[in-house]
């Protein structure tokens, strides 16, 4: 939960009302137009938008929304300009915040997400407020049944990873950022979900039951709701039906 990003709710959530829809929609041509604009339109050398396209179609996002945000990316459409943002904040009960995403007007998205933050009791933090609870990761989440523990354990060594984790339902391989395209084409062929996150550190999660845990989950989804913030974070644990109702 804590350590999994927005594109993880994508799977959770599968009846959306259409404004919520749309939200994700907007985020996920940003995300597209973004790896596009720095990897180039070729999904096959380009993990990254080869990720964003695969959650586009997991949230029937249209092709031709697809191939609009791809040709916009790669400047057929006219160039774009974005400059990427790590914020850091504290919100209720002792939650933190990690907020990444990319924005053409920086100003404009801090106002907006120092607002949300004061106006909820919480405050945007200074660089590395937060981020020390976490590790900087390639990830490379691969399903259960797509492969054996041992067959995973070899295959991952070999091709540079550092750690395997188990993830319930999935495996986790984690990676040094630098080795992560190299772990990601080693698991290509088994269609898993790979990028470069943030993954909480275990001794920095705090457990939230009841009202605050959903006051909290409240509040992360109106951070998350931003349509520059691309990945949230939390050092919190929330349960699933709490966050499927009031989280992001």
């Amino acid at each position: 939960m804590s350590g999994h990003s927005k594109w993880s709710t994508i799977k959770r959530k599968k009846a959306l009302v259409d404004a919520k829809k749309g939200k994700i929609f907007t985020k996920l041509a940003r995300e597209i137009t973004i790896a596009a604009k720095e990897g180039g339109g070729d999904p096959d050398g380009n993990p990254r938008l080869r990720l964003a396209l695969s959650q586009a179609r997991a949230a029937n996002m249209p092709k031709d929304n697809q191939e609009r945000a791809i040709q916009k990316g790669t400047g057929e459409l006219g160039d774009v300009t974005f400059e990427s943002f790590v914020y850091e904040g504290r919100g209720p009960g002792g939650s933190c915040f990690l907020l990444v995403g990319d924005t053409d007007n920086r100003n404009r998205t801090v106002a907006e997400i120092r607002h949300i933050f004061s106006k909820h009791g919480g405050e945007l933090s200074a660089p590395g407020a937060v981020t020390w609870m976490f590790d900087y990761k390639g990830v490379v989440e691969i399903e259960k049944d797509a492969i054996s523990e041992d067959a995973l354990m070899e295959r991952a060594l070999g091709a540079g990873a550092e750690d395997i984790q188990d993830w319930d339902s999935s495996w986790g391989v984690l990676a040094d950022p630098s080795d992560f395209s190299a772990v990601e084409e080693e698991f290509r062929d088994l269609n898993p979900d790979a990028e470069v996150r943030y993954l909480l550190k275990p001794e920095n999660e705090l457990a939230l039951e009841g009202a605050l845990a959903i006051q909290v989950a409240k509040f992360w989804a109106l951070l998350d709701d931003n349509d520059d913030v691309a990945k949230s974070y939390a050092n919190v644990s929330i349960a699933d039906e709490i966050l499927d109702e009031h989280g992001p």
